[in-house]
C-alpha cells in the first residue's frame, strides 16, 4: 500500500492548522485593539494637558545705565495747580479708568514674555505675517538711500525753525484727504515760521510734492522723508523689537501694523530730534513755541483732579528727553499687537504712572483742555450746528472756551470722519480761525468731512 506523506490528509494535523490560523487572528486584533487604547490615551493626554510657563524670577534693575541721567539736572517731575487746574468743562470723567502696573520689570525677563513668541504666536505666525506682508514689505522697500539722517538734518539747518514739527503718514497716498491738508493748513497759520516734516513713504514722492506744492509756494518749510527704521531705532531697544519683527519673531498681531509703527516712530523722531509729534487729525489753534516737554492728559477723576488717562496724539520734549526713552523701552518690551492702545495711549499713562515720583524727570501733563477739550465719545457735538436760542449761546461759550483755553483740538478720526460740518458749528468756525488757504477751506463741510 503506498504511503500518504501529505499532513493534511491526516485529520489531526488539519485540526491543528485551523486552531493556529484562529489564534493568530485573535493575537492580531488583540494588538491592534491595544494600539487603539494607546493612540486613544495619547490624544487624551494632548487635549487636557497644559502647559504652565515656569515664572522667571525678577533681576533688581542695575544702576548701570540710568536714562533718567540723560536731561542733566535732577528735577523732580511735577504737575502745576495751573496745568490741571479745575478748568475741565469739557473733559470727561472715566468711570472705568485703565489698571496701571506699578512694577518695573528687568530687559530680560520682559523680553522672555513679550519679544520672544509665544506658542500662539509660532503656530499663527505664518499666517499673520502673510497678513502684513504687502504693507511691511512697502515701508521697507521704499526706503531713500540719500540719508534719513542727513536730510532731516540739512532740512532744518537751512531752515530758520520756529518750532519743529513732525507727523507721520503710514498709509497710501490715495487716502491723504482734505482732513490731513487742513491739519498742516493749522500748523502753518500759528507757525508761519515753523518748520514740518512728513514721515512717510508715500508722500515722499513726486505726487507727494505735488499735493504739497501750495504750501511750498507759499514759502513754508515743509518736507516729506521716508523714514530709516534702522537710524531711528538704533541705540534703543526699539533695535531688537524691530530686528525681531523683521524676522517674524514678533507677532505683529491683529491692530494695524502701520498703527502701531506710527506709535514708535514718533517716540523716536522726539528722542532724536526733539520737537513737537501731532496726529494728522489734530487741529493746531495757537502757538507751541513756549511748550516744553508736555504730554497731554485725555480724562481726569472730576473729584480729584488726577488725570486717568494720558494721550500721545500731541507730544512735545526735548531731544534725548528720559521720559521718551522709558517710552520706547516700554513699547520694546510689552508689545502685544492685538490690544488696541496698548502700544499707544496706555503705554504713555503706564509708563507716567511709574516714572511720575522719580527724580531726572522733568515735563508737565497738562489738563485735558489744552490738546483734548473734548473726548471722542462727544465729538459730534463739535460738528452739530444750533438747535435753537440755548444751544445756540451754549455753543458760543465752548467756541470761546476753547479758543481760550485750548492749543489744539483733536477730531478723533475714527469716531469722526464720516460726519458733516453743519454751518454754525464750533468745527466751522475753529476753521475759519485757522484756515491758510481761507477761500479753498471756507467750504467746511468738504474739508473735513470728505473721509
Amino acid at each position: 500500500m503506498e504511503n500518504n506523506t501529505n499532513p493534511s490528509s491526516h485529520p489531526h494535523h488539519h485540526h491543528h492548522s485551523v486552531s493556529l490560523r484562529r489564534l493568530q487572528r485573535t493575537s492580531l486584533l488583540a494588538l491592534l485593539s491595544l494600539l487603539l487604547l494607546l493612540l486613544l490615551a495619547y490624544n487624551g493626554a494632548a487635549i487636557f494637558c497644559l502647559q504652565l510657563p515656569f515664572p522667571a524670577k525678577t533681576p533688581p534693575e542695575t544702576a548701570s545705565f540710568t536714562p533718567e541721567k540723560v536731561a542733566g539736572e535732577t528735577k523732580k517731575w511735577h504737575s502745576s495747580p495751573t496745568k490741571l487746574s479745575s478748568t475741565v468743562l469739557f473733559s470727561l470723567k472715566e468711570e472705568n479708568p485703565p489698571s496701571i502696573p506699578k512694577t518695573h520689570s528687568h530687559f530680560l525677563q520682559k523680553s522672555q514674555n513679550s519679544v520672544l513668541p509665544t506658542n500662539n504666536s509660532i503656530i499663527f505666525a505664518r499666517k499673520r505675517r502673510r497678513k502684513h506682508r504687502t504693507q511691511f514689505g512697502i515701508l521697507r522697500s521704499e526706503a531713500r538711500k540719500d540719508g534719513f539722517s542727513k536730510r532731516v538734518k540739512e532740512f532744518f539747518n537751512s531752515s530758520s525753525c520756529e518750532v519743529r514739527f513732525f507727523m507721520t503718514w503710514i498709509s497710501s497716498i490715495d487716502s491723504f484727504g482734505e482732513r490731513e491738508l487742513f491739519s498742516i493748513e493749522s500748523v502753518f497759520k500759528s507757525h508761519p515760521n515753523g518748520c514740518l516734516i512728513m514721515v512717510s513713504n508715500s508722500m515722499d514722492s513726486t505726487r507727494g510734492t505735488r499735493i504739497l506744492r501750495p504750501f511750498l509756494d507759499k514759502g513754508f518749510h515743509l518736507i516729506s522723508i521716508s523714514p530709516d527704521f534702522d537710524y531711528l531705532f538704533k541705540n534703543t531697544l526699539a533695535e531688537t523689537w524691530f530686528d525681531q519683527l523683521k524676522k517674524g519673531i514678533v507677532d505683529p498681531g491683529e491692530v494695524s501694523l502701520g498703527q502701531n509703527l506710527s506709535n514708535l516712530i514718533r517716540l523716536a523722531l522726539l528722542y532724536k530730534f526733539g520737537g513737537v509729534y501731532i496726529d494728522t487729525d489734530v487741529i493746531i489753534l495757537k502757538s507751541f513755541a513756549k511748550l516744553r516737554n508736555v504730554i497731554g492728559a485725555q480724562t481726569i477723576d472730576l473729584e480729584t483732579g488726577n488725570w486717568t488717562r494720558l494721550n500721545n496724539a500731541i507730544l512735545v520734549f526735548d531731544k534725548s528727553h528720559p521720559l521718551l526713552y522709558k517710552f520706547i523701552q516700554e513699547f520694546a518690551l510689552t508689545f502685544d499687537g492685538n490690544k488696541w492702545g496698548h502700544n499707544g495711549p496706555y503705554l504713555v499713562s503706564r509708563v507716567v504712572s511709574r516714572v511720575k515720583e522719580r527724580p531726572g524727570f522733568d515735563f508737565d501733563v497738562l489738563n485735558p483742555v489744552a490738546f483734548y477739550p473734548v473726548d471722542w465719545s462727544r465729538i459730534r457735538g463739535l460738528f452739530r450746528g444750533p438747535r435753537n436760542e440755548t444751544h445756540s449761546k451754549w455753543l458760543h461759550h465752548k467756541l470761546n472756551h476753547i479758543r481760550s483755553h485750548s492749543y489744539a483740538v483733536h477730531l478723533w478720526n475714527k469716531q469722526s470722519r464720516k460726519l458733516k460740518i453743519k454751518e454754525g458749528s464750533i468745527i466751522s468756525r475753529i476753521m475759519l480761525d485757522c484756515c491758510v488757504f481761507c477761500d479753498s477751506s471756507a467750504t467746511a463741510s468738504k474739508v473735513v468731512s470728505t473721509r
